[in-house]
């Protein structure tokens, strides 16, 4: 059957000089277990036996993937786009979100986020709805084939996967601003991000044979820009797949981050760096610092040394630390938020959060890291692997000290480390388990949400931009969703409240 395209949902009519920084956050998790120790059958038993448990069984519709879309304008000879696997279980969640297998991990990826710290919140949903997952797929399993998951970024055997941010950019930003400013931020920003890592797994990292890394990620990038997220991974990766109008917004897709477990340095990750790009929006990128020469070679220099003395050279002379680079970054930040309006990012009081908390991490992890150690990953399991280590005389290299490691990311409440490591939390446990149902109020994921609990068996299928309806007839019927903004609760609940059927909603949009 065809697709007819209806009246998009309203829209907000207001624009600051920098956007919104529309923020979401996409998490593979790691697996172990199932049937014949298949990760690719485990996770779709994951998501499948999750969907009939939700009645959320709504395909994912892939028409406007585009995956190949490089922001240098042009097609890579080395870089190749990621493979779309659209036969793999794929579904979207009343909350917004999209849960599905991804090669061979299960992914969550949020709904798209007003702020910072609502990010964490759905983030935190993400955990929540994993947890029931293995849950439900496992009444299905024999005690042998229980599957675990993990909230963490290697196997331990040379395989890496991601925890991938996404901001809302300005088309008119020039790409190339975009890699001059950030790369200082994400070659540096694991000193109070990393979650930590026991040993190594690449050549870059057993080259040095260190008992501890400040992130499961760094040692595994291998270009500073680049279109590809599972091989000769990108610092910049250049995908250019808005997810929107491409006309006016650029999506920047960050691929170089760690899963956290601790929410302050999840609040703190996309925080700052959604204050950055706001700053580059407004400012440019001659007020940002220097880039290392050799970026990748810093990445993984930084990741690799826990006293944070290592400088690197960079293009302007000078030889700075990862410390160093967030001390600039972080001042930038504090003038650009003294200095402008900075609700693109989120309120005056979460601003004010974003830059106490960066700002406490960063002095903390030089000066006092057992004061940090209840918002800083990496040092939390630190002290976990070597209070362990200490009290059974175990050497850096024992296999012990790996499974320390995983443990921290268990997402079994009883078993995991990180639960025990005192870390602080910003959202109480009655508002995630909300969240796992409920979309965020102030971007389009309210009206996917909202429809995908209302008219579940209406829709045929739904992605980040539209919901395609099938009302019985001939053709489907797509909502386009072309901005981030549209589709919020202050402007469709009324709408959505008054129709009982996906056909009044349509007709009323139409109208």
């Amino acid at each position: 059957m065809g697709v007819r395209s209806n009246t998009s949902v309203p829209v907000s009519t207001s624009s600051p000089m920098a956007i919104p920084k529309v923020i979401g956050v996409e998490t593979e998790y790691g697996i172990s277990g199932g049937p014949g120790r298949d990760p690719i059958l485990a996770s779709s038993i994951l998501v499948n036996t999750y969907a009939q448990q939700s009645r959320t069984s709504i395909n994912w519709d892939f028409d406007a993937e585009s995956p190949g879309m490089d922001a240098r304008g042009f097609p890579s000879l080395t870089s190749l786009a990621p493979i779309v696997e659209t036969h793999l279980a794929n579904t979207v969640l009343p909350n917004g979100a999209r849960f599905y297998v991804d090669h061979a991990h299960p992914e969550y990826s949020s709904p798209e986020c007003r702020t910072p710290i609502e990010a964490v919140l759905y983030d935190l949903a993400g955990e929540e709805v994993l947890r029931r997952a293995v849950l439900s797929g496992n009444t299905t399993l024999t005690p042998d084939d229980q599957i675990v998951v993990y909230k963490n970024n290697s196997d331990g055997k040379g395989n890496s996967y991601g925890c991938h941010e996404n901001y809302l950019l300005n088309r008119s930003l020039d790409f190339v601003d975009v890699v001059k400013a950030m790369v200082p931020h994400f070659v540096s920003r694991q000193i109070i991000c990393g979650a930590g890592k026991v040993g190594a797994e690449t050549d870059v990292g057993q080259a040095t044979s260190p008992p501890f890394q400040l992130s499961q990620r760094s040692e595994f990038f291998e270009e500073i820009v680049g279109l590809e997220t599972t091989l000769k991974r990108p610092i910049i990766n250049t995908r250019d797949e808005p997810h929107g109008d491409a006309e006016r917004f650029r999506r920047l897709h960050v691929i170089v981050g760690d899963a956290n477990m601790s929410q302050v340095a999840t609040f703190v990750k996309v925080g700052s760096t959604a204050l950055l790009l706001a700053a580059l929006e407004d400012w440019g990128a001659s007020i940002f610092p220097a880039s290392p020469r050799q970026p990748v070679r810093a990445l993984h220099q930084f990741s690799l040394d826990t006293s944070l003395e290592t400088t690197v050279m960079c293009d302007d002379g000078q030889q700075l630390s990862a410390w160093d680079f967030q001390d600039q970054l972080w001042e930038l930040a504090r003038r650009y938020a003294n200095a402008k309006d900075t609700s693109s990012v989120g309120d005056e009081h979460e601003v004010e959060e974003i830059l106490r908390e960066w700002r406490e991490m960063l002095d903390g992890v030089r000066d006092d890291r057992a004061g940090v150690a209840d918002r800083v990953d990496w040092i939390a399991k630190q002290r976990l692997v070597e209070g362990y280590a200490e009290r059974h005389n175990l050497g850096p290299t024992d296999a012990r000290l790996r499974a320390i490691d995983l443990q921290y990311h268990d997402l079994r409440p009883e078993k995991s480390l990180s639960n025990r490591a005192g870390l602080r939390e910003l959202w109480k446990k009655s508002e995630v388990l909300a969240a796992v149902f409920d979309p965020p109020t102030g971007t389009r994921a309210y009206f996917r949400g909202r429809c995908v609990s209302k008219y579940s068996d209406q829709i045929a299928a739904a992605n980040w931009d539209s919901v395609v309806f099938d009302l019985g007839g001939d053709p489907l019927q797509r909502v386009p969703m072309m901005d981030p903004l549209r589709g919020t609760a202050a402007l469709t609940q009324e709408l959505l409240d008054r129709c009982p059927t996906a056909g009044e909603l349509l007709a009323a949009l139409d109208a």
